[in-house]
């Protein structure tokens, strides 16, 4: 009898449980987007493309008198060996075509990054066998004109360590920042050719860390940001934050701060009238379970002012869900930028948005309306 009466109760409450757990993704499916785009920032956006899939981890690039995007299309967010990452180019950021399809065999492939060096096109590109994405080694591709590529190769002597983005003062010499598979350290390399990288400095090392990105200023100094997680649990962390690192010349020692505007996912960072910009992923505190990282919380795509120990929030792009992990692209006064969202009309809390179809949207940005928004 009595065992009756404690199962009676379990049901009772795994129906409460189901029905409210229920509720709440109906509710979530129906929220309507309270992103907060600047109206001082002159945009125009369109989707580059939106075909029923998962598509994520953009990157963008002009060369000889072309764009080229690039981006993974898969059936979720998390590691599959069916992803793929899909090249496409345009003339005007509009209409384009598709150039070439990048697969590893039996293994998912994610976070490509261009980079443009001695008149070759250079991609990089993560590999990863888990479900739960843990990428584990660069790749290294390249063409001399953009259709014909090298097929990739592993970069055995940085074994473990996942490229990011690189960029160069002088044309001359490229920098790239890397953070170690298992987290917690990252490090600046240098090259002059992007296929043979040489140990530079230490950038960070302690907290969880990766998705390291950096930018030079003005006066030839380097600056860095990370992706702070803490425990990297499912419900976020009070620790997750942005780290900002400055470095002078020759990039061997680093000061550190902590911004907590936000934890910078999938960063990218340029330039513009002397100050330091940043696309990536943005959580507003707001609504409940919003310590940073959680797969409860809301998520945007972002533009950020850098400043050299603060992260200044300027304006949300139309976004929602997963998203972010966005390329840029400055040409003739304008800024391109290319990121992945859900559907833009919904607010979708992450978890939900990394099941569901997510399109690469562009938006075009008249440079002077961001002067007009940067805090002076």
């Amino acid at each position: 009898m009595a065992l009756s009466k404690s199962l009676r109760v379990l049901f009772i409450y795994l129906l409460i449980l189901f029905f409210s757990f229920g509720s709440l993704l109906f509710y979530w499916s129906l929220r309507r987007n309270k992103s907060k785009v600047n109206p001082k920032l002159k945009i125009k956006v369109w989707a580059a493309v939106a075909d029923g899939k998962h598509n994520s981890n953009t990157d963008m690039t002009f060369w000889n008198g072309k764009f080229y995007l690039i981006h993974a299309a898969s059936p979720f967010h998390f590691g599959t060996e069916v992803c793929r990452l899909v090249l496409r180019r345009s003339l005007d950021a509009k209409k384009w075509e598709t150039i070439k399809e990048f697969r590893i065999k039996n293994e998912d492939i994610r976070d490509p990054k261009f980079a443009i060096i001695n008149n070759k096109m250079i991609l990089y590109v993560l590999k990863n066998i888990g479900f739960d994405p843990e990428p584990y080694a660069t790749v290294l591709n390249y063409s001399e004109n953009g259709e014909d590529w090298k097929d990739g190769e592993e970069l055995k002597e940085h074994e473990g360590w996942l490229f990011w983005r690189p960029k160069t003062y002088d044309g001359k010499i490229w920098y790239m920042p890397a953070y170690w598979w298992d987290h917690g350290k990252s490090i600046l390399l240098k090259s002059t050719d992007g296929i043979h990288w040489e140990h530079v400095s230490l950038i960070y090392e302690g907290l969880k860390n990766d998705e390291t990105a950096i930018e030079f200023l003005p006066d030839g100094r380097m600056i860095c940001t990370a992706r702070l997680e803490g425990s990297g649990n499912y419900f976020g962390d009070d620790r997750g934050s942005t780290l900002i690192s400055i470095a002078n010349k020759p990039y061997t020692s680093w000061r550190q701060t902590k911004s907590y505007v936000t934890r910078l996912d999938g960063p990218v960072l340029f330039s513009y009238n002397n100050k330091v910009y940043a696309v990536g992923r943005y959580q507003p505190k707001i609504g409940f379970l919003t310590k940073q990282g959680s797969i409860l919380s809301r998520k945007r795509t972002s533009i950020f002012l850098v400043e050299e120990d603060k992260l200044i929030w300027l304006s949300d792009l139309p976004s929602a869900g997963d998203t972010s992990y966005g390329g840029i692209v400055i040409k003739d006064n304008s800024l391109y930028v290319c990121y992945y969202t859900n559907d833009v009309k919904k607010d979708f809390p992450w978890v939900l948005g990394m099941i569901s179809q997510s399109d690469i949207m562009m938006v075009k940005i008249n440079l002077t309306s961001l002067k007009e928004i940067t805090p002076t």
